[in-house]
């Protein structure tokens, strides 16, 4: 299981005069990677370099340090991290001596692992979707049991057959909740296909 991060963290690392500023945050899409990347940026500092992995989805910058040597260390620390969901911007003060290719990946690696070493942690917890139908007088009993799993809806329609809920849920709860609906309602309630939906981070669902 991978994680994210609890909250957003920092850390500085100094090498040969030069600073290096990590700055993390957990992040859920693209956009929100690069606002954040915006936001700490400093426009007054050598270097802005950062990375961001998002599931299957991961961007890179080496912002005018040699290709490679910043970016790439980054996206390597946040993978070697195991985390997930997560952007990172290291900032780079120059400090009048140059560190070669090497110590570029060293510095903006090690400042990057550094901080999400120290980081709050957060589980990413795999998330299922489940669709149900039933009976109105069947309801309440649907209702009590989706507290007791950590579900919650997603979608709700009613007809003339009664309801038809679209629940979410952790993945690993979703066998547990039809055994007990179906245990409840006398086999009343009817499931239809369990999906993926993602992940989400724990303790919010």
């Amino acid at each position: 299981m991978t994680d994210t991060l609890a909250a957003p963290a920092s850390h500085l690392l100094e090498v040969k005069h030069s600073r290096f500023l990590a700055q993390a945050a957990p992040v859920d899409t693209a956009g929100t990677a690069l606002s954040f990347v915006a936001r700490v940026s400093d426009p007054a500092a050598t270097h802005n370099c950062w990375a961001y992995r998002i599931g299957p989805d991961y961007r890179s910058s080496d912002d005018g340090e040699p290709a490679g040597t910043a970016g790439r260390p980054i996206l390597a620390a946040i993978d070697g991290q195991g985390y997930d969901r997560v952007a990172v911007v290291v900032t780079r003060w120059f400090g009048g001596i140059k560190l070669g290719a090497g110590g570029l990946v060293r510095a903006y690696g090690g400042a990057a692992a550094e901080c999400l070493r120290t980081a709050p942690r957060q589980p990413l917890v795999a998330m299922a979707e489940l669709e149900l139908a039933c009976a109105f007088e069947d309801l309440g009993t649907v209702h009590a049991a989706l507290a007791a799993h950590a579900a919650e809806k997603a979608g709700e329609r009613f007809d003339a057959d009664g309801a038809h809920l679209v629940l979410r849920l952790p993945a690993d709860r979703a066998a547990a909740l039809q055994a007990r609906l179906r245990d409840a309602t006398r086999d009343r309630v009817r499931f239809g296909e369990t999906v993926a939906a993602g992940d989400a981070a724990g303790g919010l669902h």
